[in-house]
């Protein structure tokens, strides 16, 4: 079994072999990648740069890896900026029924908040799940920015699937 060792990371470098983009009206995207999976030893403090060899094209990919600390703590402030997205979204949402219901009287204006809460409506409706998605998909590695001939490569999170044999 594969277990985590304290201290490390593991990361995979994403060769990107082809992306196609297929369709005029209804754009569908096929991705093919080759990755190898690497494990970085994280920093005591603050940040360190590591290097990185892809082993299909045999580039040379920097990353920057921030220790424990640091990567625990911005995976909960995009938590906690997720959950604030879903608030303001079900709060907006509920004032401008609210509102948007209400019958005036000829000539009378609506109140100066309902376009404010429309626009946090859309708003929270897009940035939530974003930061919900960044807080899963970031584990505390970056890709420095590459040369041109290898930016067709990623740097991401290593997810191992735990199959249960329903034995103890």
């Amino acid at each position: 079994m594969n277990r985590p060792i304290p201290g490390t990371v593991e990361v995979a470098v994403r060769h990107i072999l082809s992306d196609r983009t297929t369709g005029i009206f209804l754009r569908t995207r096929k991705v093919a990648w080759r990755d190898t999976d690497y494990r970085v030893r994280r920093p005591a403090t603050g940040k360190q740069s590591v290097e990185l060899i892809c082993s299909v094209c045999e580039a040379s990919l920097l990353a920057e890896v921030t220790d424990e600390a640091g990567a625990r703590l911005r995976s909960a402030v995009h938590l906690v900026l997720a959950v604030l997205c879903a608030v303001v979204f079900v709060a907006s949402l509920v004032y401008a029924v609210h509102v948007g219901g209400q019958v005036r009287p000829e000539g009378e204006s609506g109140p100066a908040l309902f376009p404010v809460s429309i626009i946090a409506i859309f708003v929270t409706f897009v940035a939530g799940p974003l930061f919900y998605l960044r807080r899963s998909g970031s584990n505390g590695v970056t890709m420095l920015d590459a040369p041109k001939p290898r930016r067709a490569h990623a740097i991401v999170p290593v997810r191992r699937t735990v199959i249960s044999t329903g034995r103890p």
